[in-house]
């Protein structure tokens, strides 16, 4: 069944709330149909196109733009519906093969093979119909030749060729006729005459051609069942004629609650609904009901269709030329695939007509571009000139600007050096004051323990006097082999710049593992005041950075004094670049 959504009282009736889901399933439809068309390949199937179109259509509540943009996408993507129709001719051309000594099966092959190709090829379901001639006359079978055809006429008709049409019905006797096969004959008839006044030039031949239309139309009432589709159609059509349009739309609300969106009977419902819109001027509903029927033509694969052209034809009167061209013209295209003359000649002339004035159009923008073009120009030398002459009175007074920007500038630069320079000098009594403060420590510790190492040079001298006095030269070069002398002199030193730098950095252990990762942070023993790894960094606090000195200061290797650095850096949370950086600024007088 057909979604209520789709019937006329539902019209932009859908509830504000949907509104965002629309917009995101409009953005899914867009990218699906994307993929497809740069791929360049059938990448999904009718069913999903299908499914697709019909939630879009019903979530966007018939909105005219909503479907005409559908339309563009099923246009974009009907090489789906036309190789699937292909597959189903292929299918049941493969399967006539089995059945061509059953001449019942391929009867009706041959009869389904003329449904799928007549509303896709007009000459092979021409061809079709005349195997089911020949077949009937060969088998004698007066029922399937009268069926026949019936059909061929039919079909001869709406591809306007109607004197053939005319001449094979002449070949099926009234008198009798299988009851069943009445109903059709009548139709034939009805559908050849109603072809004939919509066609011919003969104002007199149009009125008897119309009133035998009605006369077939009348007889086919009293036959049809009331409950019949083709009892509802043709008492539509009355109705519409009538100006009885109400009673119109109710019948018409009647066959669309039978079909299914993306059918071929659909798409006939659809059409009809919008010629009933269009003898009321409800201008928009022809158009969205004309986009629905066009959906479901090329859904269906149908080549030969109205729904496209009328759409192109109305588009074209009110102004949108760009769709109007390209809904023609694969319409056209359909035209000269179903290979029916009289489609293709009715759509040239409107085709015609349409790209002339897309041509015309064409060439207006292109007219109108050239003379913005030269307009353009024409202002740019204006405008160059204008600059030109501004440009001149604007060096003059620029020449009087620079001169004073320039003296204006050397003051501003003269205040900048001057600034610069008390920074700096200021940073330099800083330094200097921080400097003298350290050379004014470790000069009175220099001399205190100069004076120190003299007392201790005097006991050794006396102690070693004392030893080769008393003969005991073996005792005293013992004593002088032994390092302990030299270590315990070396922990004194160490010991001594330990108390002396952390008196002028009293801060510096803790201000040091600051500038570490807290797991890495330096823990000193017990007793000691500072380890190798802050020694190091402090010789770098007071300007020792070069590593042959520092590692001859400590009595390590040069390689052994890089690896420390570069360890206690790796524990860094500053920058390794920054790192001795700020060490150089613990306890600084600019802190």
């Amino acid at each position: 069944m057909i979604c209520p959504s789709f019937r006329k009282n539902r019209v932009n009736l859908l509830p504000n709330k949907k509104t965002t889901l629309r917009c995101y399933f409009h953005l899914f439809i867009i990218f699906v149909f994307i993929i497809y068309i740069y791929t360049n390949e059938i990448m999904m199937s009718k069913t999903l196109l299908l499914l697709l179109t019909f939630i879009s259509t019903t979530l966007s509540g018939h909105n005219l733009d909503s479907l005409l943009n559908m339309l563009d996408q099923n246009i974009h993507a009907q090489a789906i519906y036309t190789r699937e129709r292909e597959e189903r001719l292929t299918n049941l051309k493969r399967k006539k093969l089995q059945y061509e000594h059953n001449p019942e099966q391929l009867y009706q092959l041959n009869k389904q093979l003329y449904e799928e190709y007549k509303t896709f090829v007009c000459d092979s379901a021409i061809h079709y119909l005349n195997k089911n001639i020949d077949l009937a006359e060969a088998v004698n079978n007066s029922y399937w030749e009268k069926e026949s055809i019936l059909l061929l006429s039919h079909l001869l008709s709406s591809s306007g060729m109607y004197l053939e049409s005319y001449n094979w019905l002449m070949k099926v006797p009234r008198a009798g006729l299988e009851t069943n096969l009445l109903p059709f004959y009548y139709s034939c008839y009805e559908h050849l005459y109603n072809e004939l006044s919509l066609n011919t030039h003969d104002r007199k031949n149009e009125s008897q051609y119309r009133e035998t239309t009605l006369a077939y139309k009348d007889s086919l009432l009293t036959i049809l069942n009331p409950e019949s589709d083709e009892f509802l159609v043709l008492q539509e059509i009355i109705y519409l004629d009538g100006k009885e349009f109400e009673k119109a739309i109710a019948l018409n609300d009647k066959r669309l609650s039978r079909v299914t969106f993306g059918t071929p009977e659909y798409a006939g419902v659809a059409f009809w609904r919008a010629l009933i819109y269009r003898e009321t001027k409800n201008m928009e509903d022809y158009q969205i009901w004309l986009a629905l029927s066009s959906i479901s033509d090329i859904q269906s694969a149908i080549k030969d269709n109205a729904s496209l052209c009328m759409l192109a034809d109305y588009l074209y009167e009110t102004g949108n030329i760009d769709r109007a061209h390209n809904y023609i013209r694969q319409t056209l295209e359909d035209a000269n695939f179903y290979n029916a003359r009289l489609r293709s000649f009715q759509i040239a002339h409107i085709q015609s007509i349409i790209d002339k004035t897309y041509q015309a159009k064409s060439e207006l923008q292109k007219n109108q571009l050239r003379a913005y073009l030269r307009m353009i120009s024409v202002l740019t030398i204006l405008l160059l000139a204008a600059l030109g002459y501004i440009f001149r009175q604007m060096k003059k007074l620029t020449i009087a600007r620079n001169n004073l920007q320039d003296a204006n500038r050397q003051l501003h630069d003269l205040n900048k050096e001057l600034n610069e320079m008390n920074t700096q000098l200021q940073k330099i009594n800083m330094e200097l004051s921080e400097s003298n403060h350290i050379k004014e420590e470790y000069i009175g510790h220099f001399l205190s323990q100069c004076s120190t190492y003299i007392d201790k040079l005097e006991s050794y001298r006396r102690m070693v006097t004392r030893q080769i006095s008393a003969g005991k030269i073996a005792e005293l070069l013992k004593a002088t082999k032994s390092s302990d002398l030299m270590e315990k002199e070396l922990e004194e030193l160490y010991t001594n710049f330990d108390n002396t730098f952390l008196h002028l950095y009293p801060t510096f252990v803790e201000e040091f593992n600051d500038l570490l990762v807290d797991n890495e942070r330096i823990v000193l023993k017990k007793g000691e005041l500072m380890n190798t790894e802050l020694r190091i960094f402090a010789l770098i606090r007071l300007g020792i950075e070069d590593s042959s000195r520092i590692a001859e200061f400590l009595r390590y290797s040069v390689n052994t004094i890089y690896n420390y650095r570069a360890k206690v850096k790796n524990k860094a949370k500053v920058s390794r670049d920054d790192f001795e950086n700020r060490v150089r600024k613990i306890g600084s007088f600019s802190d």
